[in-house]
């Protein structure tokens, strides 16, 4: 059996979990020797090659045949040059794109060019590439002989379709995150739309949690039986014992992710300022970026608690795991989070955490405090207590080492591998 795989992004060229996720999955694919093949937009030259890897912006599209014509209709997107910037839900991306000045290095080529190059650096337009992708797509399915597609998320659902329309094969949408994750009750209706095509154009759905099920089924009106839940896992479930020394004597609570609504900083900004005023010998870090980063400065500043909050931007590889080694205690205050990876690999450091009941990490990961997001009070309780009563702080510890066993990217390749077996034969 040979898969036809489509994602956008691929360490260590990430901007956030889903990145980790893909390669997690195809890690644990290749341990069980299924055979994939593996597209991205633009390919580095330095990503493991745990598959066969397909560069979308080195594939020529033989555009005069009618599939192709009539896939390309179907998208009924403008021709606009465009910037993706993955974890950027499209509010933010026009934000952060206002900002940036023009550059002539821009993607002009006509929509109906030969071959498209996938920059990922300039440009106007979010869904414009997503469309682009999809043309080069149904092209690879033609020329890559395959049993099943995957795709995974939004970003690559167009694909997915398109790859699908041209082979017949079947298709299945992999959903980490919905449009409600990222941007609440007021959704983005063209990705809300993108999303919906992709889930009812697949045979079948994974879901990264019982919360992303739900939400599918209840927001998008997919039928039960189509979605099944499969949890993510963590890279490595051995425990990094790290030679990272604090250069200041306090205790360190850390927010590590988008600093964005989704995330819910502005809980753990409130719940810092009410730990602060039983304790003042804890420092918070929040690191990451987003669009409520200026917000969560001021509002630490009307709290009076700058001396003890440091921001430090967004962080990756290295920096994150020296993060997590210093750390005492992790929080996750996410408002809607499909699944959430960091607080394992919080685990994997040996750093107690507490994490929203809004989460699908909730639901594998026992040995961790658990609270309603919005609950700044219980949250700020939990997080005086991991800092002051060591048997509760090293009991989380050793369970949660325990529990990581059984998270392991291999088990989940295998659940996936069966859907596919049991996809292929319907």
């Amino acid at each position: 059996m040979k898969v036809l795989m489509f994602g956008w992004e691929f360490p260590p060229h990430i901007s956030g979990g889903l990145g980790t996720a893909c390669y997690g999955l195809v890690k644990g694919m290749a341990h069980h020797n299924q055979e994939l093949i593996f597209v991205v937009p633009k390919l580095w030259g330095d990503e493991d090659p745990l598959a066969e890897f397909v560069n979308a912006s080195d594939v020529e599209i033989d555009y005069r045949e009618r599939r192709f014509r009539q896939i390309w209709k179907n998208l009924t997107y403008l021709e606009v040059s465009s910037f993706l910037i993955p974890y950027l839900d499209p509010e933010e991306y026009r934000k952060y794109t206002q900002r940036l000045k023009e550059d002539n290095e821009g993607l002009d080529e006509s929509v109906l060019s030969n071959k498209f190059s996938f920059s990922g650096k300039y440009g106007k337009d979010l869904i414009m590439e997503v469309s682009r992708y999809a043309l080069v797509a149904g092209q690879i399915a033609k020329n890559k002989d395959h049993d099943l597609i995957h795709a995974h998320d939004w970003l690559s659902f167009p694909a997915g379709i398109a790859a699908k329309s041209i082979s017949g094969k079947p298709l299945i949408a992999h959903v980490h995150a919905t449009e409600f994750d990222r941007s609440g009750q007021t959704v983005n209706q063209q990705v809300f739309d993108i999303e919906k095509a992709g889930m009812e154009a697949a045979d079948k759905i994974i879901a990264v949690s019982q919360l992303t099920k739900n939400t599918i089924v209840q927001k998008y009106g997919i039928p039960e039986s189509k979605v099944v839940v499969v949890h993510n896992a963590v890279l490595d479930t051995s425990i990094i014992k790290s030679k990272e020394e604090k250069k200041v004597p306090e205790k360190i609570v850390t927010f590590l992710g988008r600093i964005t609504f989704q995330k819910g900083p502005e809980y753990f900004v409130e719940a810092a300022s009410k730990v602060l005023g039983k304790d003042e010998n804890v420092r918070f870090v929040m690191a990451g970026s987003g669009d409520l980063l200026n917000r969560m400065v001021q509002r630490v500043a009307e709290l009076r608690i700058g001396t003890k909050f440091h921001f430090t931007g967004f962080l990756k590889g290295d920096d994150v795991d020296k993060m997590f080694a210093l750390s005492d205690v992790y929080v996750m205050p996410s408002v809607s989070e499909p699944f959430g990876i960091s607080p394992l690999e919080a685990v994997r450091h040996n750093t107690p955490v507490i994490i929203s009941k809004q989460s699908g990490v909730a639901e594998v990961l026992q040995n961790a405090v658990k609270i309603d997001f919005w609950d700044i009070d219980a949250m700020a309780d939990a997080i005086f207590a991991l800092l002051h009563y060591e048997g509760i702080s090293r009991m989380f510890k050793e369970m949660g080492r325990e529990e990581l066993k059984r998270l392991k990217w291999e088990h989940v390749a295998e659940r996936v591998i069966k859907i596919y077996k049991e996809t292929i034969k319907k």
